[in-house]
């Protein structure tokens, strides 16, 4: 770093100008440090962005996947996964959708975060008020590539615990194809009565997949 001008090294630009002033690679060069031999720390931040495609690809990538490109060892992409994961959960408590939800796209858009990156199937609940406010949100299950092993007590003990009105199941399908199978239709169908029961009605259910999700109440499929 250096023989980089000081002008246009990352941390006196970032001190000068703030953040916003900082293309994606210079802030990578901040996390990374330094390069390796022949290569800057900006170089290796444009190296690994172009390796990967994009931001949220390389977001995405495993250590293992990191420690293939030439310049980051293991504690370097320890690291990466570090500010990654924080950023991450900086999400999660912070774009949850406050405005009532009352169509799918409310629902989504309140859950989707806690889903992204994620290659292994979850299921999380969402919890709403008398006014269909979201107030409670949590993943109940995590399964192992193409099932969600639950059991309807863990989908409705946080609704029970913390006095929901309605509840939202959604679950992602790491394939990228949001048809539900027929283990979902099953597990809707059994949720749906059990929320009847218990008083809490089910209202929505969402498969989701990258951007795209598919909604059990949009399709006429809750009972």
């Amino acid at each position: 770093m250096m023989n980089i001008p000081l002008e246009e090294r990352p941390r006196e630009r970032l001190l000068e100008h703030g953040v916003s002033a900082l293309k994606v690679s210079e802030l990578l060069a901040i996390i990374l440090g330094s390069g390796t031999k022949g290569i800057s720390a900006i170089d290796l931040g444009e190296t690994l962005l172009n390796h990967f495609g994009d931001l949220e690809a390389l977001v995405d990538a495993s250590i293992s996947d990191l420690i293939q490109i030439k310049g980051i060892g293991k504690a370097k992409a320890i690291e990466l996964k570090a500010v990654f994961g924080l950023a991450k959960k900086l999400l999660a408590t912070t774009k949850q959708e406050r405005a009532p939800v009352l169509t799918s796209l409310n629902a989504h858009k309140a859950l989707i975060d806690l889903f992204y990156g994620e290659k292994q199937e979850l299921l999380a609940v969402l919890l709403l008020d008398a006014k269909l406010n979201p107030y409670h949100r949590e993943i109940i299950g995590r399964g192992i590539l193409t099932e969600v092993l639950v059991h309807p007590r863990e989908v409705f003990a946080p609704a029970l615990r913390n006095h929901a009105h309605k509840l939202i199941i959604a679950h992602n399908h790491p394939s990228g194809d949001t048809t539900p199978s027929a283990v979902d239709l099953r597990m809707t169908k059994l949720l749906t009565s059990c929320g009847e029961i218990l008083g809490i009605p089910l209202v929505d259910h969402l498969i989701l997949a990258g951007q795209s999700y598919y909604s059990f109440k949009d399709n006429h499929l809750l009972i």
